[in-house]
């Protein structure tokens, strides 16, 4: 598919550019294009690719996506390497699960290639929006909803998908630092059945109560248990665990449908297998954490996303106490973990698994 260029009107000056991308933070700052392509069932699917300024998106009152929350998206990095180029991160592992959450949300497919050539159009023109900060990287935001105008409970038969981007900083304030886990004991994020594999804004929505519940209580982020047995560990509001033991051995929960297949927890799978590292993927109980925390048997957990890459969990609190992992610090094999994957994003290490996609 073609993509049409619209000029921007009134682009960002390179000084405001250079001042916005000094020092970032995380999602609050915006480049000055984006892509849309718009999906019309009568006229045959997708169609009007755009490559344009980034501006409002206008939406009748009755857009399906306000009443039915017919809605997904993604979220990658675009890396500076040091030869200058730009560089993404296994694109086409979140193109595969943008359709995965797709189909489970009953909207269309879009081919792959489209996706990725989405991605190339937007960094072509707005690459120099990389964050000039320690760390820096440029954050893909590609995103489906339904535009439809109609009241009535039915997939709707018009789309839009478009990509935005944001020069980023660290996730978290003052790096990637040990992080506090706050046990939800009175909220679930899925359900066997629901929509937890999904990559929907309704699975963020659930977790904002719980977050705030968790902040309120000296935290970072909250931890969900299953919506059955309410004991087994699933996953943070927004990254995978993994638990590493003193014999070496490492668990991670299964993907039992309630939980999000990260795309960071698959490669961190691959890179601790690679290790010779003996990797469990089965259910953990939070009994267990705080069993194994307190006896030293568990000497470190780690959790990982796109957004914070890999980054370690110091303390888990609850309504019936707290515990600490290991030393509260930053573990050796967590560590070691992050470093090889930010080495192999940002083209400072050997990409054994052909990861990394040059732009």
């Amino acid at each position: 598919m073609n993509f049409e260029r619209i000029t921007h009107p009134a682009p960002t000056s390179p000084a405001a550019r250079e001042e916005a991308i000094a020092n970032p933070g995380f999602g609050t700052v915006f480049s000055d294009h984006m892509v849309t392509i718009g999906y019309d069932e009568a006229k045959g699917g997708w169609h009007s690719a755009q490559l344009g300024p980034r501006q409002p998106i206008p939406l009748d009152p009755a857009a399906s996506v306000l009443h039915y929350a017919q809605e997904i998206f993604e979220g990658m990095k675009a890396y500076r390497h040091p030869d200058g180029s730009l560089a993404l991160f296994r694109p086409e592992a979140n193109a595969r699960r943008f359709n995965e959450s797709a189909k489970r949300m009953a909207m269309p497919e879009l081919p792959e290639e489209l996706f990725l050539e989405s991605l190339r159009q937007l960094l072509a023109v707005d690459g120099e929006w990389m964050p000039t900060v320690e760390g820096g990287s440029i954050y893909l935001r590609p995103f489906m909803f339904a535009s439809e105008a109609f009241l009535g409970v039915r997939p709707a038969k018009q789309y839009k998908f478009i990509v935005i981007a944001s020069p980023a900083g660290s996730y978290f304030k003052g790096g990637a630092k040990p992080v506090k886990i706050w046990v939800s004991r009175n909220y679930t994020r899925a359900a066997p059945g629901g929509t937890g594999a999904a990559k929907t804004g309704g699975n963020y929505a659930a977790s904002l109560v719980p977050q705030a519940e968790g902040i309120a209580n000296g935290c970072d982020q909250v931890v969900f248990l299953d919506a059955v047995e309410k004991k087994w560990i699933e996953e943070l509001g927004g990254m995978n665990l993994f638990f590493v033991f003193d014999d070496g051995t490492v668990v991670t929960p299964p993907l039992t449908g309630t939980i999000l297949p990260g795309i960071t927890r698959d490669s961190l799978i691959q890179l601790l297998r690679s290790e010779g590292l003996q990797l469990r993927e089965e259910p953990y109980s939070i009994d267990q954490w705080r069993a194994d925390a307190t006896t030293g048997k568990l000497v470190e957990t780690m959790a990982c996303g796109t957004a914070a890459v890999v980054t370690p969990v110091g303390t888990v609190v609850g309504p019936d106490g707290e515990f600490t992992i290991g030393s509260g610090g930053t573990g050796q094999l967590t560590h070691k973990m992050r470093e090889a994957l930010v080495g192999i994003q940002r083209g400072e290490r050997d990409d054994p698994h052909s990861w990394v996609q040059k732009i």
